[in-house]
């Protein structure tokens, strides 16, 4: 029909609206970028890293906060990533390589920071740290072992002054998608580092950290490598809260939340063993019993929230009761959510 306008096509169910850019310019312009002399120390790294054998390219305030970086090539050898990262996806660590032989480039700089040892020393204070790395990268442990394997002598690197970049692993990725299973790990192996080194509670690092929930996770999956975290993390991600305490008296509360989460798998997998019995072959099992026993799936968005331990109590009870011989095929079709080992 003339004059109809055409419709716009809705969104499909879950995506979000992109943020329309911001109305006001923020941040540096790029003759800003070099139009400063760096402070002492980042001069002092400046100097620092041209000793350790690698060499500055430029040092310049990064566009939007203005922060100061050393661009480098650094000595491929004293480079190693954080220790309390993800564990490095061979498949991920061979495609790189492949892509990188194949074109003959890399164009990808990693972010590094100094390693704990080498922080703070400039000139008279180099001299390295047992033979350990000068540097760490949060940002950059595939690209950094494509490039060892394929006998690169060294890296491009984005420098930062800040030791804390070293912690900021899950905001700084860009390599590869983390799943539930990598992030909680991460999150737990830089909290129990984290919490060796400061009397701060976790709100001080709910950057780094991400969520709450994937803290009790973390713990959970410490314990059993093959742990169904995606079944719970809905719930946890509603009741699960960042502790008040210091880091070291919180990880004791996360520990018996911990156990929480997985007594109450103990009696979902009873369950589902039960339910597989009846010939249920769904990947979706252990979600749908989890999902049949949540206090606060249907609870109204204006009564008061459920604390975490009486959430993890009544879910426990209620697995317990569960009846699998009142399920039905058609239950399981209807249910939805990720299957349970998909993580």
């Amino acid at each position: 029909m003339a004059g109809k306008k055409p419709q716009k096509s809705p969104l499909s169910k879950g995506a979000k609206r992109r943020r329309k850019p911001a109305g006001v310019s923020t941040g540096l312009a790029a003759t800003e970028l070099l139009a400063a002399a760096p402070p002492g120390e980042v001069a002092e790294l400046h100097r620092s890293i041209e000793q350790d054998g690698g060499k500055v390219l430029s040092v310049y305030r990064e566009p939007y906060g203005g922060r100061w970086v050393v661009m480098a090539a650094l000595p491929i050898d004293l480079v190693e990533p954080t220790p309390y990262q993800r564990n490095l996806s061979d498949a991920h660590a061979r495609k790189l390589e492949a892509v990188i032989g194949k074109i003959g480039r890399f164009l990808d700089p990693i972010i590094a920071v100094r390693a704990p040892g080498e922080r703070g020393k400039g000139v008279a204070g180099s001299g390295g740290n047992g033979g350990g790395p000068k540097f760490w990268t949060p940002n950059g442990h595939h690209r950094l072992s494509a490039m060892k394997t394929l006998g690169a002598k060294s890296i491009t690197a984005i420098v930062v002054p800040e030791a804390a970049a070293a912690y900021q692993i899950l905001a700084l990725n860009t390599e590869k998608a983390h799943n539930l299973r990598e992030k909680a790990l991460e999150v737990i192996r830089m909290y129990k580092e984290l919490a060796k080194l400061a009397e701060v509670s976790e709100e001080t690092y709910a950057l780094e950290f991400e969520e709450p929930a994937l803290i009790t996770l973390g713990l959970c999956y410490e314990e059993r490598p093959r742990f169904s975290g995606g079944a719970y993390h809905p719930v946890l991600k509603r009741v699960d809260e960042f502790l008040k305490q210091p880091l070291h008296a919180a990880l004791e509360v996360r520990r018996k939340r911990a156990g929480a989460v997985m007594g109450l798998d103990d009696q979902v997998v009873q369950q589902v063993e039960a339910l597989k019995a009846r010939g249920m072959t769904s990947p979706y099992l252990k979600s749908f019993v989890v999902a049949r026993v949540n206090p606060i799936r249907f609870r109204p968005k204006e009564a008061a929230p459920l604390a975490f331990d009486d959430v993890l109590d009544r879910m426990t009870k209620a697995a317990a009761k569960f009846n699998p011989a009142t399920i039905k095929l058609d239950d399981l079709a209807r249910s939805g959510g990720a299957p349970d080992e998909g993580e």
